[in-house]
């Protein structure tokens, strides 16, 4: 295989916060499928950057009394250190708020602009008087013009799902000052998505996806010929802001949206300058290298509609291939600040646990679907021990001992072609194939699986019976030698994984470090192995239960509830007639499930049995008052006859009976009603 000049890159962190488990997941993915590619020889730059513009920086900042320059800089010093802490080896570790971002972003606007791709709109937002500042939907509440239900946001309302725009909740209030915001109007400036150039592209550049169920979401978003679904984009905000200003448009910034994928550029573009290569050479059209995003599915629509469309038609080239991966949950449920698995890189790396063990559990588990991926801890636990302690390290701490006392840490030539080991190279291919296509899980398990012959081998020739014997030297050099061999494939196999403990392996046998090539190059006899010393540690319960509790956020008592009063509670709606309640179906259900909706605080995923011979899907506001666990086997009230709801989550078939106070500031949870026993799915309440 010839080399391939490959660019992979990372979606970009907010500045904003910490890495956690959850950021994770994508980085090691990202990593192991680089590592393995640099194994072969290829030239591979894995570039990445904090994503830095926007109001929530400028805010943070101005709250904690610093400059937006010092708040993204001191994030950058955590971000780079946790990614290093877990062996992220990206190439270039940059910031978008650079020259060169600024540069690269100017040439796209310009070049859209000379596309005709650029539209100027009047839009009517919401205006904070006090702040003096245009507020972004995340920054306004009120009640929900639908249901009433209080402190909602202003896109959408996360009790009855239903969607608005800001300007039609009740009460609104700025989340920033509290002042209630003023409508006005300014001028936003339009990708034109829109446009049939960007839609004939996309409808082309999207069969080219690697995965079906982008290509399937790409599908959706852009409908049929005839539909034309896609709108403009907004790629402008008003100052105050934190970003890059627009050229020609004094007090108009590019949309942090905008800039943050040029980063990807950008950090490239940096480490061209600093090695002395051609930039252009790998991102105009024309170019003969790759391009590869990883992403979370949430950020797709963003990374296979805008980006590749803004890049097509301002003259660069466009992504080869866009990867998405799943969310993350732990002991199958989303992370939990209370229950202590919200857990923080750094976290896990203070409590003194081993970032390769977290490395290959993610291995174990990804593939290259957008499948969510569950860190079981009881799983972590026992795989780590088993497979990496148990198995894999095992095999040099049960033969080196022999051969470094016995024949002087050399091996018997003559052993190094036995079938185990031809077993373990033929293996090699396949391997190669699962990492190259991303079927990391897949990989583990192959590799796994070798390991596992070789300790049956072990088991089988008994190394520590045969140094009883004089007699049987020759058979235990050979015994030993084929252990220490399997031991470097093994090593070398897992190395995209597992590289520090590659490292540690290389050290123990004295060779070089490896290429994918080297699994055909045995140890040699001329080359004695050094003394074994302990690579790894098992995991311990004990080590589990300390994260947790450091991460576990104190929580306080929980209040006593209050009575609640005739002013505390809604008044009574008009009066309506028995023909208006008669329309309304009102059966019992069983909860059959219920989970956590990843994206939101106050959702639960329920999934209920009306009787019908099948589920229902429905969406609820109930998370502050429920927990997942507790409402599943439970009866509930269904409103079996309302029209299903599109929601952000997902299609909601229905909406389930709950008690809320007037006040959900100060009482927010909302109450599921629950039938006496007795009552059975399907019945109809009257």
């Amino acid at each position: 295989m010839s080399n391939r000049q490959i660019l992979v890159t990372s979606a970009l962190p907010y500045a904003n916060g910490q890495i956690h488990i959850g950021h994770l997941v994508e980085y090691i993915q990202t990593d192991v499928w680089v590592r393995y590619l640099k194994l072969n020889q290829h030239e591979v730059y894995y570039v990445g950057a904090d994503d830095t513009h926007g109001a929530p920086i400028m805010l943070r900042a101005e709250a904690e009394g610093i400059t937006p320059k010092q708040l993204i800089d001191n994030v950058w010093q955590e971000h780079k250190r946790d990614f290093d802490d877990f062996g992220i080896s990206f190439d270039n570790y940059y910031s978008t708020d650079t020259p060169e971002n600024q540069e690269l972003s100017n040439t796209i606007y310009n070049a859209l602009v000379a596309n005709d791709l650029i539209a100027r709109k009047d839009v009517e937002q919401y205006y904070d008087p006090v702040k003096q500042m245009f507020l972004a939907d995340r920054f306004i509440k009120g009640e929900c013009p639908k249901c009433h239900t209080l402190d909602q946001y202003g896109d959408s309302c996360e009790s009855c799902g239903a969607t608005y725009a800001p300007t039609d909740l009740i009460n609104p209030f700025s989340t920033i000052s509290g002042a209630t915001p003023e409508r006005r109007s300014s001028e936003h400036y339009f990708f034109k998505l829109s446009d049939t150039r960007c839609e004939e592209f996309l409808r082309g550049w999207v069969q080219g996806l690697a995965q079906q169920e982008a290509t399937n979401k790409m599908q959706e978003w852009l409908g049929s010929d005839d539909e034309h679904k896609l709108g403009d984009w907004d790629i402008s905000r008003d100052a105050p802001y934190f970003g890059f200003e627009i050229p020609n448009a004094p007090g108009k910034y590019f949309y942090v949206w905008l800039d943050a994928p040029v980063g990807y550029y950008a950090s490239f573009k940096n480490l061209c300058t600093a090695k002395g290569m051609d930039f252009d050479a790998w991102v105009k059209p024309d170019s003969a290298t790759e391009q590869y995003h990883f992403i979370g599915k949430d950020i797709l629509y963003f990374h296979t509609l805008f980006w590749p469309a803004m890049l097509k038609f301002s003259g660069f080239r466009t992504p080869t291939n866009v990867f998405a991966h799943g969310f993350l949950t732990v002991d199958g449920a989303k992370m939990s600040k209370s229950r202590g698995t919200f857990i923080t890189a750094h976290s896990y790396i203070e409590a003194g646990m081993n970032p390769e063990w977290l490395r290959y559990y993610f291995a174990a588990k990804l593939n290259a679907s957008m499948e969510d991926l569950d860190l079981n801890l009881d799983d972590f636990i026992a795989r780590t021990n088993s497979d990496l302690v148990g198995k894999y390290v095992n095999i040099a701490s049960r033969a080196a001992g022999f051969l470094v006392k016995r024949f002087e840490g050399r091996v018997l030539d003559a052993a190094m072609s036995h079938e185990l080991l031809q077993n373990i190279r033929a293996a090699q291919t396949n391997i190669g194939a699962l990492y190259e296509s991303r079927e990391f899980g897949k990989a583990m398990r192959a590799i796994m699986e070798q390991a596992d012959a070789v300790n049956v081998f072990i088991d089988a020739n008994k190394p520590w019976e045969l140094a009883k014997h004089d007699d049987k030297a020759a058979e235990l050099h050979a015994v030993c030698s084929i252990c220490v061999e399997a031991f470097r494939l093994l090593s070398l196999y897992l190395s995209p994984v597992m590289p520090l403990t590659a490292d540690k392996a290389y050290a123990f046998l004295n060779i070089a470090s490896q290429s994918w090539a080297d699994a055909h190059t045995p140890l040699s006899s001329a080359n004695a192995i050094n003394a074994y010393s302990h690579m790894m540690t098992r995991v311990e319960d004990k080590q589990i239960a300390a994260l947790l509790a450091a991460n576990a956020e104190s929580l306080q008592a929980e209040k006593p509830a209050a009575s609640v009063s005739g002013s505390e509670i809604l008044p009574i709606a008009d009066t309506i007639s028995i023909d208006d309640f008669v329309k309304v179906d009102l059966r019992i259900a069983k909860i059959i499930d219920c989970q956590a909706v990843e994206g939101s605080t106050k959702l639960l995923q329920l999934t209920l049995d009306a009787g019908e011979g099948k589920t229902r899907n429905v969406f609820s506001g109930i998370a502050a008052a429920h927990k997942p666990a507790d409402l599943v086997g439970k009866l509930t009230v269904l409103v079996a006859n309302l029209a299903p709801r599109k929601m952000k989550f997902g299609i909601s078939e229905g909406m389930v009976l709950c008690a809320s106070a007037k006040d959900n500031k100060t009482n927010p949870g909302l109450y599921l009603l629950e039938p006496n026993d007795g009552a059975q799915p399907g019945m109809r309440i009257s």
